[in-house]
């Protein structure tokens, strides 16, 4: 055996610790850094999928502290101008939001509960979940496949078979008590008498209800498990591109918008429009939910921009 092959004498114990000291070494690194690295999830409000814009996560998005209602950080973005925004607009405006962030909620209108409309799929299938317990995140079947429909399409035939599925009014009911919703009276009737449209839109809310509701999906609940919430978030996310107006006017790519929209002539000459918005908006520093209703509209689209043009400024005013 040649003298450089030799296991003798040092070089032979250098051959020995060389490898164990750098596997000592390397597991240390692993100890500590290993605890830092986390999983986005929904509980700690830092989404494990992609917006539905298609753009990638915002990567300066990051859990927030802990609510602390005492923290006047943010000023109103229901404030002054906001206000004076909205004095300009026809209808009859009820609006709400709440910063993940800070604790903090604003809102903004006075005036009865109005009809939710569409909204109300939200409550439907966040019902639907606390009943089936599914878990796993998934629906069982048809249920999955009408949560999809009613959820991405607003599909009114899908909404009703689980509005039914529920137990209509008594199941809604029963479910938003535990939410704590004493604003909101589900409705009665499904096929209403001189009422051409399904009866559950006409189901009555206010704002900050709909953020109670809201708030079941992007924080810890004792409702819904954290992959019932994320299955919900998912939907909303993904909604037909036609219908993604209202709480996403004027917020910019790479921000994440997890919206639901209703839309509901209250007359028969369709002059009078309940238009309504709502959801969760995170990015760019902010993280926020927000639900806007409007009654009195003269049109469609005008209700849309009303609520486009709020959405606007209640981004800019959380920057």
């Amino acid at each position: 055996m040649s003298g450089k092959h030799s296991w003798h004498g040092r070089h032979y114990w250098a051959r020995i610790l060389a490898p164990l000291l750098a596997a000592g070494l390397l597991g240390v690194l692993v100890l500590v850094l290993v605890p830092r690295l986390r999983v986005g999830g929904y509980g700690s409000r830092v989404p494990a999928h992609t917006p539905a814009t298609g753009a990638p996560r915002d990567a300066g998005l990051r859990p927030g502290p802990p609510p602390d209602p005492n923290d006047d950080r943010r000023p109103d973005p229901l404030g002054q101008a906001t206000a004076t925004y909205l004095d300009a607009r026809d209808g009859a405006i009820l609006a709400a939001v709440y910063d993940l962030r800070t604790g903090q909620s604003w809102t903004s209108g006075r005036g009865a509960p109005q009809a939710e409309a569409s909204i109300v799929k939200v409550d439907i299938i966040e019902t639907l979940f606390a009943q089936r317990r599914a878990g796993a995140g998934q629906l069982a079947g048809e249920d999955q496949r009408l949560a999809e429909r009613m959820i991405e399409d607003s599909d009114n035939a899908a909404a009703t078979s689980l509005w039914n599925a529920v137990g209509g009014r008594r199941g809604i009911g029963s479910f938003n008590a535990r939410v704590g919703m004493t604003g909101t009276v589900p409705a009665s009737c499904v096929e209403c008498p001189g009422f051409p449209w399904p009866g559950w839109g006409l189901t009555t809310t206010v704002p900050a209800d709909q953020i109670r509701l809201l708030r079941q999906l992007v924080t810890p609940s004792r409702l819904l498990t954290g992959t019932e919430r994320s299955a919900v978030l998912r939907l909303m996310e993904n909604v037909t591109p036609s219908q993604r107006w209202g709480i996403s006017g004027g917020i910019p790519r790479h921000v994440i918008v997890a919206l639901k929209n209703g839309w509901l002539p209250l007359n028969a000459p369709e002059t009078d429009w309940q238009v309504n918005s709502m959801g969760w908006v995170a990015g760019r520093g902010r993280d926020y939910l927000i639900a806007v209703l409007s009654t009195g509209n003269p049109t469609e689209q005008y209700g849309i921009d009303t609520i486009n043009g709020l959405s606007a400024r209640v981004w800019r005013a959380m920057s």
